[in-house]
């Protein structure tokens, strides 16, 4: 039996989806779904909009008004979407890549605006789709076919990077921790303003076999043992915490959002005419 959230949200003649078994993209595209399925949103009044990559398949998949756009211009094209009609929910679905890499500026200038657009970002720590490239988020020393005797950059931390950008919304969820995931797109989208959702997925196909993490199973171990929700972490010692990284809720202001201050000076001008 198909299930309500898939008869509702998604597009049934695009399924089954063409990500990679054990692909923990899935899981989070759902949670994605599942967020405004909870929030009551009304389908017509949602835009999602993604960019190029394993992640952006979402669009094709999802039963919303929704754009695929130019690889890492997917927030250039949001703005235009809520500039033109701000009473859109618009929601963005990118990768690792996509966001921090070629679409970096874009990130940046959409955080320092506020601009209330809310952001998933789906890291895999790899470019997936074009080859196992290593991208902005693969960890210092691991492996991809542009680093075969490792990388040596270090990574992002991508909801810090908003944050310090001007990001009035920032967290961390991963593909094990879905429940607790669905709850801050929740939030990100009621955040009236520019919201960042990281959702760590798993690769097993390209991250999992070039850096011997094994199977899809353990890599998904993986997260659900070294995951610490922010609110513990700062209540234990720094040796818990040591090695592990966070998720949960790590900002959440308000403040100023761009289309509403776009409005005032429009309006303002009218009057003065």
């Amino acid at each position: 039996m198909t299930s309500k959230l898939i008869k509702d949200y998604f597009r049934e003649d695009k399924l089954p989806h063409i990500w990679c078994p054990g692909c923990g993209h899935g899981i989070l595209m759902r949670s994605v779904a599942k967020a405004i399925d909870n929030l009551g949103l009304d389908k017509d009044n949602v835009c999602i909009v993604s960019g190029i990559g394993c992640s952006s398949r979402a669009t094709g998949y999802m039963d919303f008004n929704t754009l695929h756009t130019t690889h890492g211009r997917a927030l250039a094209f949001a703005t235009g979407i809520k500039l033109a009609r701000p009473e859109l929910h618009v929601i963005v679905v990118t990768g690792d890549g996509d966001a921090a890499a070629i679409g970096g500026n874009h990130l940046i200038h959409a955080s320092r605006r506020n601009i209330d657009i809310t952001t998933v970002v789906f890291n895999n720590n790899i470019y997936g789709m074009t080859g196992g490239q290593y991208s902005p988020t693969t960890p210092t020393n691991e492996y991809g076919t542009t680093a075969p005797y490792g990388n040596i950059d270090k990574p992002f931390d991508i909801p810090k990077l908003a944050e310090a950008a001007g990001a009035t919304y920032t967290a961390r969820g991963t593909a094990y921790h879905a429940n607790q995931l669905i709850k801050l797109i929740e939030n990100g989208i009621k955040n009236r303003g520019f919201s960042l959702i990281e959702g760590i997925s798993v690769c097993p196909t390209y991250y999992g076999r070039k850096n011997k993490k094994g199977s899809a199973v353990d890599m998904m171990n993986w997260l659900k043992n070294n995951a610490i929700d922010v609110k513990v972490a700062s209540k234990l010692p720094e040796e818990k915490v040591k090695g592990k990284f966070l998720i949960g809720e790590f900002k959440n202001v308000t403040e100023p959002e761009y289309t509403d201050e776009y409005m005032k000076i429009i309006e303002r001008n009218q009057k003065e005419r």
